[in-house]
């Protein structure tokens, strides 16, 4: 029929009520890329014409052939879940029939100080600052990607983390030592904004309501990124030209590359180093429950698993050996 409107792709649908829903950028692509997987799983059929066997099915298949960890299999639930019940408006029954993935019991990989301080010296501008900040304040890596220029607060020596994991604010410490490199980096920062605001743009992202809420935020020098991107791009949600944050992956190859310089052999990554934080403080005599603090854990338990290497090999006993 001329000028009917066409129905829109399953795909595009799903994009717009994750848009709606406000749900970040990076959860809209991995639900996008777990939706599609499933679709190409089953013949390309339609998730209309399949339901909770073919959903069972999918994810034993991840954990049985594919081998995926739980946290793998559980995001690629929530994406179908959020498929059925969000965009098609069909409610799954309860899915028993699923293979969990089995979680292993690992320790995470921490560094010494000896050798935090080789895999610092052996990086510079903003991935070292980047990576000082995330072994200096226990953030986790987006946290301290996201950070907006009126957190840091050098007066009282603090940075405020927003929307952290489960929708958590929290405070921990601005390290002495990166004041100054701080105070550079928010000024060249402010500096950037002045000269996308002089070209018509200027206009940061910012979450959920709060661009309905304060309309003039966006332009605000303090609600910009303290580690903003060198080139302002098209943003996917809403086309609008702006400058994101520092690209992630440029801080994993600077710390991949510090490893081999520093004679590292440990597999480190930006989480390592929020790892090492949490086992540092604790080795001095900190106590946990400020720790658990720090890391904005909900609860001291998951901060115990720290409590392994407290300078003292496995489970912090002392060998027979050591003791003469």
């Amino acid at each position: 029929m001329v000028g009917a409107a066409r129905a829109p792709r399953l795909l595009d649908e799903v994009r717009r009520v994750l848009r709606v829903k406000h749900y970040s950028l990076r959860t809209e692509h991995a639900y996008v890329g777990w939706i599609r997987r499933f679709i190409l799983a089953n013949g390309k059929l339609h998730p209309r014409d399949m339901g909770a066997a073919e959903v069972e099915a999918f994810l034993s298949a991840l954990a049985v052939q594919g081998g995926v960890s739980p946290n793998t299999q559980s995001q690629a639930l929530s994406a179908l879940l959020f498929l059925y019940r969000e965009v098609l408006a069909v409610e799954l029954p309860w899915l028993d029939g699923v293979v969990r993935a089995k979680r292993p019991q690992r320790v995470p990989t921490v560094l010494s100080r000896e050798e935090t301080v080789r895999l610092l010296a052996h990086m510079d501008g903003r991935p070292w600052l980047l990576a000082s900040l995330l072994y200096g304040t226990g953030m986790r890596l987006m946290e301290a990607l996201r950070l907006r220029v009126k957190d840091v607060d050098f007066d009282r020596r603090e940075i405020t983390v927003r929307d952290g994991k489960g929708g958590k604010d929290r405070h921990t410490m601005l390290p002495g030592t990166l004041i100054d490199p701080m105070r550079r980096e928010i000024e060249r920062a402010t500096q950037m904004h002045a000269l996308d605001l002089a070209e018509g743009f200027g206009a940061v992202w910012l979450p959920h309501a709060l661009a309905r809420k304060y309309p003039r935020a966006a332009r605000e020098a303090g609600w910009q990124y303290v580690f903003p991107s060198t080139k302002r791009t098209r943003d996917p949600r809403d086309g609008t030209e702006r400058r994101h944050h520092f690209d992630d992956a440029m801080l994993s190859r600077a710390l991949k590359r510090a490893c081999r310089q520093a004679g590292i052999l440990k597999p480190v990554s930006a989480h390592t180093l929020r790892h090492s934080f949490a086992t540092h403080l604790l080795e001095a005599g900190q106590d946990i429950r400020t720790v658990q603090e720090l890391l904005g854990h909900k609860d001291v338990a998951t901060t115990q698993i720290y409590t392994h290497v407290l300078n003292r090999g496995g489970l912090g006993v002392v060998s027979p050996l050591d003791r003469g």
